[in-house]
């Protein structure tokens, strides 16, 4: 460590205080860690045209601070975007492990800060070869990026921070500031310039909302479908727009067919389709899903083949806002669903049993219902008023006739010949027999075992989508 490079920004901190004009700020750390470092800048352009950083806690976040400001002079905005903690422990002279902390920190406000500067900057002159890729921390997002890059193409990444609640478990999180972390550090291990994104407010109001308040109405809905389709992507393909971007290179298992509808990907187990299935056909003529002819092992060798760190990172299997919390305690804390006991009933309205909330419960449900029969039992119906749950028979759960509200249709309804009615399920054979409004009458060609409301009802011919709606109750 060179003491005398850290003295000299702790001593004579650049642009402490200084906030530029029409500028921009990001900050990190606070209250749990003690140190927090804001950086603000301006842009004239692609160059920064200022910048000034303020701080508190250690004199490590203030020497920090004071680094990125001196690392951004003269800087253009994508060499800004390569600037990582080892940049300004680098411009310090070097840190010690207690105090790369520090680092990290003012390299996390720089990242927010360029991300928030440049999705207000408004469109940018397009440049063909540059690509915008998503990164989310995971294998499948870095190799996306890896393709881009072989392809020939100037990849350019960013990562969304969605999500922050000191009651999740951040590192089971694919949109927490860890996850940001880790993704910039993966794609400056790739040599790639790296945005952070922050659209937690626009996720509140866009997904966390109407999934409380669907849970309150009794319904069982599909967060990440409402994610892709209304906030994320598009919100990535506006920044793209601001950084010049011709396309959008996300990590999803999909592919899209030449006239512009989305398709399965060639893997069945790992295709994403259905969660992209709110995405409009303008959005999908800029999209591009590197991975759609690839399955999972594939994808991990080509990953270890590259030496990304990333190559075996475990999967996250929950909702990222849910990660290390329980649906029901989240519910409580964010939507004031609390506990409701209630009876769970058969159809003859006779008590089987207790539950702890309707909200806790889905239509098809088997598991967890802590009654028994001489027959296994599934919820076929929830009464929200009543504050009861109906169990039954898979005979009685059966059904071929499924009606569809606020449908999309990218081609005539006539084309539809199955639909999905669930993420994880094989696509049923079906037919449209009504269509009044936004609302589809579906017919089945085989009984499902349930369909339950609030789920997205994605509408196919073959393994193309060709719109989707919601299963109405």
């Amino acid at each position: 460590m060179d003491a005398e490079a850290f003295a000299d920004h702790l001593e004579f901190p650049r642009g402490r205080g200084n906030v530029p004009a029409a500028s921009f700020s990001g900050s990190a750390g606070g209250a749990a860690c003690g140190d927090l470092v804001r950086i603000d800048l301006a842009l004239d352009g692609d160059r920064i045209l200022d910048a000034g950083f303020e701080a508190s806690g250690c004199g490590a976040a203030v020497a920090s601070g004071s680094a990125v400001v001196e690392l951004l002079r003269g800087a253009t905005v994508l060499d800004a975007a390569r600037i990582g903690a080892g940049e300004v422990a680098e411009e310090l002279g070097g840190l010690s492990p207690g105090k790369l902390h520090a680092a990290e920190l003012a390299a996390d406000a720089l990242h927010v800060a360029l991300g928030a500067a440049v999705a207000a900057a408004g469109e940018a002159p397009r440049i063909p070869s540059r690509t915008l890729v998503a990164m989310s921390g995971g294998v499948d997002s870095a190799v996306a990026a890896l393709l881009v890059q072989r392809s020939g193409r100037e990849a350019v990444a960013v990562t969304l921070e969605l999500w922050r609640d000191p009651a999740n478990d951040a590192e089971a999180s694919c949109c927490s500031a860890h996850a940001v972390r880790l993704a910039r550090s993966v794609a400056h291990r790739m040599g790639l310039p790296h945005f952070t994104l922050d659209l937690r407010a626009a996720f509140a109001a866009g997904v966390v909302a109407p999934f409380l308040a669907d849970h309150a109405a009794g319904l069982t809905p599909n967060p990440c479908v409402r994610c892709n389709g209304n906030v994320r992507l598009d919100a990535m393909l506006a920044f793209a727009d601001g950084l010049g971007a011709t396309d959008l290179a996300t990590g999803h298992y999909a592919r899209v067919t030449p006239d512009g509808l989305l398709r399965a990907a060639a893997d069945p187990a790992k295709d994403q389709s259905y969660m992209l299935a709110a995405l409009g056909p303008g959005s999908l003529a800029r999209m591009r899903f590197p991975l759609g002819e690839l399955r999972k092992p594939e994808v991990r060798e080509l990953a270890r083949a590259a030496g990304l760190p990333v190559a075996d990172k475990r999967e996250s299997q929950d909702l990222c806002f849910l990660a290390g919390t329980g649906k029901s305690a989240f519910l409580a804390r964010h939507g004031g669903l609390q506990e409701r006991p209630g009876a769970i009933v058969d159809r003859a309205g006779r008590t089987l049993g207790r539950h702890r909330g309707q909200q806790l419960f889905t239509i098809g449900q088997r598991k967890g219902l802590g009654v028994a029969g001489e027959e296994p039992l599934y919820v076929l119906a929830k009464d929200r008023e009543a504050n009861t749950v109906t169990v039954g028979t898979r005979a009685e759960l059966a059904t071929t006739e499924v009606t569809v509200r606020d449908a999309v249709l990218h081609r005539p309804g006539a084309e539809v010949d199955r639909v999905k009615l669930r993420y994880r399920t094989v696509p049923l054979p079906c037919r449209i027999d009504a269509v009044e409004g936004g609302r589809l009458a579906l017919h089945l060609a085989e009984p499902v075992d349930g369909a339950a409301p609030g789920q997205v009802a994605c509408l196919m011919r073959g393994d193309v989508v060709v719109g989707h709606g919601v299963i109405a109750g």
